[in-house]
């Protein structure tokens, strides 16, 4: 199977729009430009991946099947721009809280890049262009374990983990207001990169 460059791409706050621990299909909304920048980046042939912590099953909040419906929710909106995710992985668990056997220690919660390894079991994935995107510095912390260059967007919590960064001294690799912004970016960083320069 054909290496293809991949976008892994958080859903709460950096897709749609941040609801905490969302449990309804009828609140799920795609942030404005989210559709068009999915579209620009799959029709370049990236891969799209959504790789996300969902503690709210750990929680008790929602469940397995609500999730899905989640998802389905989102193809639905997606659709119309002709525009179809590739796939969708998340983390049940959380360290901490809930019952077994969501409650424990994993190695698919963002910070970790387990969701990452799990979608590399399922796509083969060109690791060298392949970006991440995300509004938390959990996300940038789970695609820097895998050495990608990532995009954190302004949307969700993404001033607040910026305020985080500078206040330890750092930077993410590109700070966007939205994911729309961040497009040449991501191209330049993967599609640009296996042309060869004259």
């Amino acid at each position: 199977m054909h290496a293809r460059p991949t976008v892994f791409l958080d859903r709460d706050g950096t897709l749609l729009r941040e609801v905490p621990y969302l449990a309804d299909v009828d609140r799920t909304e795609l942030l404005p430009g989210v559709a068009e920048a999915l579209g620009m980046l799959q029709r370049k042939g990236l891969q799209l991946i959504v790789v996300s912590n969902q503690s709210g099953v750990a929680r008790g909040l929602l469940d397995e099947g609500l999730l899905v419906a989640i998802q389905e929710r989102i193809d639905t909106l997606l659709a119309p721009s002709g525009t179809r995710l590739d796939g969708y992985y998340h983390c049940p668990h959380h360290p901490s809280v809930g019952v077994p056997p969501e409650r424990r220690r994993c190695r698919c919660r963002k910070p970790l890049a387990g969701l990452l390894e799990r979608a590399a079991e399922d796509f083969s994935i060109d690791w060298e262009r392949s970006v991440g995107v995300g509004d938390d510095v959990r996300d940038l912390q789970a695609f820097a374990a895998r050495r990608l260059p990532s995009v954190l967007v302004g949307t969700g919590k993404g001033r607040s983990a910026r305020q985080k960064l500078a206040e330890l001294g750092k930077e993410p690799d590109l700070y966007c207001a939205h994911l729309a912004e961040a497009v040449p970016w991501i191209l330049r960083h993967t599609v640009d990169r296996s042309i060869p320069s004259a």
